[in-house]
């Protein structure tokens, strides 16, 4: 409520005017109905309860301004704001609007300190198998295909379909074990290829491979078939098929991917929330993502800068988990944005780090400069070779052979049989800020300077609560979550 009592208004009526036409009679005020969908979905109610709350409650009023007398309005305006809203990323824009009032109101700084993290969302989708995927997409495609053209379709359509795509697809154990499953799959498979090329064929009417569920049939069978060299169409297995980013879940919702992190899977999307923390101030939420779930948290880091610089709200230290964090990103990070990324750095994963003994990389006295390593024990590296692995820029480092097996200290230096001592390092000065960034979290200033992230942790549990961001209430391209961000980044 102090934003409410520092702010006569939040938004005004004038940042919606492009959104309605210039002529017909006025419309309601749609900053009003804005606040009336943001309170409708926190507390979970039908457009007929929102409006009911509206005329019937104190606090519903108070927060959005309204006299007692003030007039009501129909439920069905609810739902036609919604579709107005989902429209050019409008909700993006009301939600810098709002953060620029907060900002000219004194409740709101950047050059703070903020955390942010990240939460599944599922689809709204039925959970399919790769099997009730295939033929659900015929079924799909065959009710699309009846609707724009019934006459066109009616001498495709076989006797025994009517049974198999008649109602939704719901495949259990198949006879035969694998053999049954992949004789089912390629049957659904030529069903399905049936129709693509009908609809490929010239005396088609061409609207009809434009059709979004054809469309989408043509993506699963790109996705879970392929031809052989005899020309037959054959089910994907194994290796054959391609990513989880590529592929999707359900012919009624094509962003729905399916993600396994630890011990969640899921078939949806993953939102990020980012937000203040200063202890004089409201905690606000200032920005918010949602890709799609097999997008990892690390590839948001950039985003999430570049936007909040964009409104001024680029924090001071940015604190995150160790997804979001690489060597790479802290550097950016200062360079272009001035801000200070927090977070844990991956640990030295050799034999010696583990242990806890030996020769680890900080051992090492590196020179870029002259494009040499030195051990422990004074032996200069014979070979300085850049190289890439896993898509970054590493340097191969390589000391003598001779050298590495007559050394006594071999033991604590290498676990190879009779190879040499190697090492991969980041390039300057990137390989520095590893150094530094792993020596601060072993210190306990470090550690609590990072408990405040825990406060990313209790507003994502706070929006589960309230708001229940976790499952999509909608399907589509903008249904991930009910936040005023949503953004479908992809991989």
């Amino acid at each position: 409520m102090l934003i409410r009592d520092r702010l006569s208004e939040l938004i005004g009526d004038e940042e919606f005017l492009s959104w309605y036409p210039t002529d017909g009679r006025p419309s309601l005020s749609p900053a009003q109905l804005m606040l009336v969908s943001i309170l409708q979905f926190a507390e979970n109610l039908s457009d007929r309860q929102a409006a009911d709350a509206v005329r019937l409650r104190l606090d519903w009023k108070y927060a959005l301004g309204l006299e007692l007398e003030d007039a009501v309005f129909d439920y069905s305006v609810l739902s036609e704001f919604r579709a107005r809203l989902g429209e050019h990323d409008r909700a993006d824009r009301l939600l810098q609007v709002m953060l620029a009032r907060l900002i000219g109101a004194g409740l709101l700084e950047g050059r703070g300190q903020q955390p942010t993290d990240a939460t599944h969302v599922l689809a709204a989708v039925r959970r399919l198998s790769r099997l009730e995927l295939a033929g659900e997409s015929v079924r799909a495609a065959l009710q699309e295909l009846a609707e724009a053209d019934p006459d066109w379709l009616a001498p495709l359509v076989e006797p025994r379909w009517a049974k198999q795509y008649g109602r939704k697809v719901e495949i259990g154990k198949v006879p035969g074990g694998r053999s049954g499953i992949i004789d089912l799959a390629e049957t659904i498979g030529r069903n399905g290829l049936k129709l693509l090329t009908a609809v490929g064929t010239a005396t088609a009417p061409p609207r009809l491979r434009d059709l979004p569920k054809v469309k989408i049939l043509r993506r699963v069978w790109m996705h879970q078939y392929y031809w052989d060299p005899e020309g037959q169409l054959r089910w994907c297995e194994g290796t054959a098929l391609p990513p989880a980013s590529l592929r999707f879940d359900s012919p009624y919702d094509p962003d729905a991917h399916y993600c396994v992190k630890r011990d969640t899977a899921w078939s949806g999307y993953r939102t990020h929330f980012t937000e203040t923390c200063d202890e004089d101030l409201p905690h606000v939420v200032t920005h918010v993502a949602t890709t799609i779930a097999p997008v990892q948290d690390g590839v948001l880091t950039e985003t999430i800068h570049d936007d909040l610089a964009a409104q001024q709200l680029a924090p001071a230290e940015h604190i995150v988990n160790t997804a979001y964090i690489t060597p790479a990103r802290m550097e950016r990070a200062q360079r272009v944005h001035g801000i200070k990324l927090l977070g844990p750095i991956p640990t030295d994963h050799s034999p010696q780090a583990k242990r806890g003994t030996g020769f680890d990389k900080s051992a090492f006295d590196v020179d870029f400069d002259q494009h040499t390593a030195t051990c422990p024990q004074g032996t200069t590296s014979r070979q300085w070779t850049p190289t890439r692995i896993n898509d970054s820029d590493y340097i191969l480092v390589k000391f003598p052979t001779k050298t590495c097996r007559d050394c006594p200290q071999r033991a604590q230096c290498t676990t190879a049989v009779s190879g040499p001592r190697s090492l991969a390092l980041l390039p300057h000065p990137l390989h520095e800020i590893q150094i530094q960034a792993r020596a601060e979290q072993a210190t306990d200033e470090w550690k609590q300077r990072y408990a405040v992230r825990a406060g990313a942790e209790s507003t994502i549990s706070q929006n589960v609560r309230i708001s229940g961001p976790r499952r999509s209430r909608y399907r589509g391209p903008r249904a991930g979550v009910g936040s005023a961000r949503d953004r479908r980044l992809r991989g």
